[in-house]
């Protein structure tokens, strides 16, 4: 469940710190404008632990990077800050990005899945889409719960992030940004 609050101006990141922090609420800002969202559904917490076991098993097995399950934040700019559901930053990346128990900067893929409701879908689909894209973030998958997809979106010949696949999940899903990495798209629904 989410709800966006208005405000006349803009909030920043340095706002979020000043708001209550209750038990199962999260903040996130996109454009200055917060949006605040309640624990997720056990079945959205049982997809995401699952990916990002999948993700922490692959890459163990190359010292890749680090996979966040429960990611500390993620802050693009000022008035820019989300909180995923996984996350994957290379180790190349990872010095630049890690300050203060959170992630400064765009990781390089970002995994969101979908909670019910239309505001949820549309803030994942077109607002965070669009965000990820600004920040430079390079390969988002967008878990649909409900049909059972993953929709990967992957910078283009124009270094735009567009829908490069739809996963079903009989699919296997591979990612040229993650060398060697497969898996059968069923095994992130725990199938």
């Amino acid at each position: 469940m989410s709800r966006a609050a208005r405000t006349e101006a803009s909030l920043t990141v340095d706002d979020l710190a000043a708001l209550p922090q209750e038990a199962g609420t999260r903040y996130e800002l996109i454009d200055g404008e917060l949006h605040v969202t309640s624990q997720p559904h056990e079945a959205h917490q049982f997809i995401a632990t699952n990916i990002a076991s999948l993700l922490w098993m692959w890459n163990q097995q190359r010292g890749a990077g680090r996979v966040y399950g429960s990611p500390p934040g993620v802050v693009f700019g000022p008035g820019d800050a989300v909180a995923p559901d996984v996350v994957w930053v290379s180790a190349a990346r990872v010095p630049s990005l890690v300050r203060e128990g959170k992630l400064y900067g765009a990781p390089d893929l970002m995994v969101e899945i979908l909670s019910a409701g239309s505001a949820n879908t549309s803030r994942d689909r077109t607002r965070k889409l669009t965000q990820y894209d600004t920040y430079g973030v390079q390969e988002y998958w967008i878990v649909d719960r409900f049909a059972q997809t993953v929709e990967a979106y992957r910078r283009d010949e124009m270094g735009r992030l567009t829908l490069a696949q739809t996963y079903t999940r009989d699919d296997e899903l591979t990612s040229p940004l993650l060398p060697d990495f497969a898996c059968r798209v069923a095994a992130f629904f725990g199938l």
